[in-house]
């Protein structure tokens, strides 16, 4: 069966590849703090991002709205934090995964910190 791709699909995808190129040859810092934040909501936790990525809230509440009846024992908050993370935005250089793979490239540990929340709900 053939399936029609859009270009900005497909441009999507060649972002997700390509994005491997960034990665830096050294090993990068060790991430610690995030565990010990407490556990809260998907809405909670992408709070601290807006200023970032403004659109979070939104594309937070569409990941929500379709994790309805996760599969895998997952909680609604689990599979939505996860599905959040794969979505295409648009414009595709401002969507999460581009952004939090950025700061965690980053040798800067401050860049991280906003992030807590959400790597400790994913």
């Amino acid at each position: 069966m053939a399936v029609s791709v859009g270009k900005e699909s497909i441009n999507q995808r060649v972002l997700r590849f390509t994005d491997v190129a960034k990665e830096p040859h050294e090993i990068g810092m060790h991430i610690s703090g995030y565990e010990k934040m407490p556990l809260v909501s998907l809405e909670q936790a992408v709070e601290p991002l807006v200023s970032q990525l403004p659109a979070i809230e939104t594309y937070a509440h569409a990941a929500k709205e379709k994790c309805k009846k996760p599969a895998d024992n997952l909680t609604r908050d689990e599979s939505a934090a996860i599905m959040l993370y794969s979505m295409a935005w648009q414009p595709s250089n401002q969507c999460l995964y581009v952004a939090l793979n950025a700061a965690l490239r980053s040798t800067d540990p401050t860049r991280l910190k906003p992030w807590f929340l959400y790597l400790r709900r994913h």
